[in-house]
């Protein structure tokens, strides 16, 4: 049977490097699995991933970058997440509808029912079985993003200030706290290999999988 999971978070929390451990995880039980990410995951989006991430759609404001990603994610969903799992793959994306929530919702102040409005349109019936909140504090998570990114590398959001991303991770822990049967929030500090069993511990027991052995 086909799930779709989503990986959501700060800057630094550990969002794609998790990702690929559970897609890991899953594929010893033999799951087919399809990992994805956004603004991205089909060449169209990534294109238009671009733009976005390099702050050249910033000067048209927030509610064009909102437009911008609704557009992306429609692309996406239509030629990678829906197929996957009309196939019985299990999809895993790293962020989704709860990224545009906090970034352009809470942050960038774009009305609630506009984001709702679009997530509606883009995604539709694409709505993730469940969503994996990683959570770091926030110095943390920074010195994580800059460390892999180097200076000079960073992207338009990883460069914004303590400020923008405490209150970041706090929209991403709001949208948990209001959707307690799809979101879990995982903590994301200490070492890789606890973090992935954190997540595990979520999945196996979320679609009974603990007694699925690796083949």
């Amino acid at each position: 049977m086909s799930r779709f999971i989503t990986f959501e978070g700060g800057e630094g929390v550990g969002k794609s490097t998790q990702m690929r451990r559970l897609a890991a995880r899953l594929g010893e039980r033999e799951q087919r699995v399809v990992t994805t990410r956004e603004p991205g995951g089909s060449p169209r989006a990534e294109r238009l991933r671009q733009l976005l991430l390099t702050g050249r759609a910033k000067p048209f404001g927030q509610l064009a970058e909102t437009v911008l990603l609704a557009s992306a994610r429609a692309d996406h969903v239509d030629r990678v997440i829906r197929p996957a799992l009309e196939q019985g793959a299990w999809v895993l994306c790293d962020r989704f509808i709860d990224s545009t929530r906090a970034y352009q919702g809470v942050l960038g102040a774009v009305d609630a029912d506009v984001i709702s409005a679009l997530e509606r349109v883009a995604a539709g019936d694409c709505v993730p079985d469940l969503t994996l909140i990683l959570d770091a504090p926030t110095e943390l998570g920074l010195g994580r993003a800059g460390a892999r990114a180097g200076e000079g590398a960073r992207d338009r959001f990883e460069a914004e200030d303590g400020a923008f991303h405490e209150r970041l991770r706090r929209a991403f822990i709001d949208i948990c706290r209001h959707e307690p049967d799809r979101c879990v929030l995982i903590d994301a500090t200490g070492a890789e290999n606890e973090v992935a069993d954190r997540i595990w511990d979520v999945v196996s027991r979320r679609f009974d999988l603990t007694s699925v052995a690796p083949a």
